[in-house]
């Protein structure tokens, strides 16, 4: 359903929530393992979360990631969704057909449209509190 950087982007913001909890700025090095994902493939992706100010990069010593805590319960999945993959989870036809809409729609528009209001539902009422305390408890996990 996701793109494969949106689900590495989900995951590491997820983590820096987490962290961001204990007080604990983490780096690219400790996102990468923690997703288990390629270093350099966690940094483009961080770039990217940072410049839409759903994660802050302090530099320097004692540097690293972080999401103050009173925003956390402010972040929403679908705010990270489409600062990675744009808006077509919410707007695109579910075939993949380019001209789909009410007027003009594909053989599956009616029961799609169902299936992505409940998505579209589930992303904006997910926010990254929700799921860092999951993590922070022992109830959800990341790799």
């Amino acid at each position: 359903m996701f793109s494969k950087t949106c689900e590495y982007a989900i995951r590491a913001s997820i983590f820096i929530a987490s962290q961001s909890y204990q007080n604990k700025r983490v780096t690219i090095k400790d996102i990468a393992e923690k997703i288990n994902s390629p270093k350099s493939f966690t940094a483009k992706i961080l770039q990217i979360l940072v410049k839409n100010n759903l994660v802050h990069s302090v530099q320097g010593i004692g540097g690293g990631f972080e999401i103050p805590k009173e925003f956390i319960n402010e972040i929403n999945l679908s705010q990270i969704v489409t600062a990675i993959d744009g808006d077509s989870i919410f707007t695109c036809c579910g075939l993949g057909l380019g001209k789909c809409s009410e007027i003009h729609h594909c053989s599956v528009h009616e029961k799609f449209k169902d299936i992505r209001s409940e998505i579209v539902s589930m992303l904006v009422n997910t926010n990254l509190e929700e799921l860092a305390l999951g993590i922070k408890s022992g109830d959800s996990f990341l790799k």
